[in-house]
């Protein structure tokens, strides 16, 4: 199975403490494992949507957690399943312990989907975490990726030994409130990770620098899309605000 099972029970209430998950509420739980946060949810009386890969642990689930009523076990892949078959048009949050491997981009695909959960209390890896809630002048593309459809906080740092296998390094656990509306069109968004990916692939240059390169363009005309958005042409990528950034993506490219 390859995965780091989270194992203590008060670590898991806290995860539920801190996603307000109560009475009646839609959860879907990416990658239950062996069912700790599962059962804790549905002791909030809450309706699970447990979306697991593993066949095995699926088997060990459907044993273990047998003839409950408000629990939907679903064998598939997060990064590709289809919610709205699973949830409808109701409202849901997502609470997950994610996979250190896949999980940024189970975070991308539902913070990204025409109808995302209200709310995503994750435990990621604790760099991950960090990367998620920066801001100027230590931006990421992460924090980018995240912060344009949700607002993040950290609300507190595991350690490796509540884990069997214990990993090598801490855990975090982020709870994300989703906006009612992205801080950007879908079609800035494209717009603006094109530029932004480019940026921060070099982001030791400046932005013009980055940019100038990544587009293929004389440096002059790069610094005049940066004075259109307002963005100091000696910056490097990772200090410009996420507001700069959204900005420059709203600027037409020669």
């Amino acid at each position: 199975m390859g995965q780091n099972f989270l194992v203590e029970p008060d670590v898991v209430r806290s995860i539920v403490d801190v996603s307000g998950i109560g009475t009646g509420d839609r959860v879907v739980e990416i990658g239950p494992g062996l069912g700790i946060l599962t059962r804790e949810l549905l002791n909030r009386d809450a309706h699970v949507y447990a979306i697991e890969l593993d066949r095995d642990l699926i088997s060990f689930l459907e044993k273990d957690l047998a003839n409950i009523d408000n629990l939907t076990l679903v064998e598939r892949d997060a990064r590709h399943v289809e919610l709205q078959p699973i949830v409808g048009d109701s409202d849901y949050h997502v609470v997950a312990n994610l996979p250190y491997s896949t999980g940024t981009a189970i975070m991308r695909r539902f913070l990204e989907l025409d109808h995302p959960p209200r709310t995503m209390t994750v435990m990621v890896q604790r760099e991950v975490a960090e990367r998620m809630i920066a801001t100027t002048p230590n931006l990421s593309l992460l924090a980018i990726a995240t912060q344009i459809y949700a607002t993040a906080e950290i609300s507190f740092i595991v350690p490796p030994d509540v884990f069997l296998p214990p990993p090598k390094v801490e855990s975090a656990v982020v709870h994300l409130t989703l906006r009612d509306v992205p801080l950007a069109s879908p079609v800035e968004v494209d717009t603006l990770f094109r530029l932004a990916t480019m940026a921060f692939q070099r982001k030791r240059k400046t932005i013009t620098n980055g940019l100038s390169q990544g587009l293929d363009l004389p440096k002059s005309t790069v610094e005049f899309m940066l004075d259109e958005a307002e963005i100091a042409s000696s910056l490097r990528p990772q200090a410009v605000s996420l507001e700069r950034w959204i900005a420059l993506a709203k600027v037409p490219l020669p």
